[in-house]
């Protein structure tokens, strides 16, 4: 039998949104920093304007060649489209309910809101800065949390001063918010 007429896809690819980013709680919103949706916009432009075309272009091309089964161009290809419409549907999905905020609406402020960048106390008086953003565009790794995460869950709405009750898996840890800050609010040329 040819293999022209078998499906070149894994079975669920095309529904697996991937593993990359959390799911986000059942009915929320999908908050988001300006600057988190204008990264995550310029992703889509640039997947759909230039990388598909291209991997397109090469499919196109390698398809001319004669027998797909044996044709690296053409099977990378056809993967590559893949991947990249994929990714493209999980940003169109976030990127529509994406509900922007600025968290520079509140500087000033000594509330912890979204975006806020926090610094808070153990029991130890050892202290730990982080910011609140979207789950979209949270790197742990620079400080930043999701607002879903269990410590910016417990800081929301806290101010300066006040003393939490954090839980961990290790149990009930008090914590107390020493700092809140928020960015500048940006002045128009």
């Amino acid at each position: 039998m040819s293999k022209a007429f078998t499906k070149e896809s894994d079975a669920g690819d095309d529904d697996d949104d991937g593993p990359s980013l959390p799911a986000l709680p059942q009915g929320s919103r999908n908050y988001m920093t300006p600057a988190g949706y204008a990264r995550l916009r310029a992703e889509f432009m640039q997947l759909l304007d230039v990388e598909r075309p291209k991997i397109v272009e090469i499919v196109s091309w390698a398809a001319k060649n004669g027998d797909r089964s044996e044709n690296g161009d053409y099977l990378y290809g056809k993967k590559r489209l893949r991947e990249i419409d994929r990714r493209l549907r999980f940003l169109t999905k976030r990127l529509d309910i994406a509900e922007v905020v600025d968290p520079s609406a509140h500087h000033g402020s000594d509330q912890v809101f979204f975006g806020a960048t926090v610094t808070y106390a153990n029991a130890k008086g050892e202290e730990r800065t982080i910011t609140i953003k979207g789950i979209d565009e949270s790197d742990s790794l620079a400080g930043e949390v999701s607002w879903v995460s269990p410590i910016a869950r417990t800081l929301l709405k806290a101010r300066e001063g006040d003393e939490l009750q954090l839980v961990t898996p290790v149990g009930v840890e008090p914590i107390e918010v020493v700092e809140v800050r928020y960015p500048k609010p940006v002045q128009p040329q």
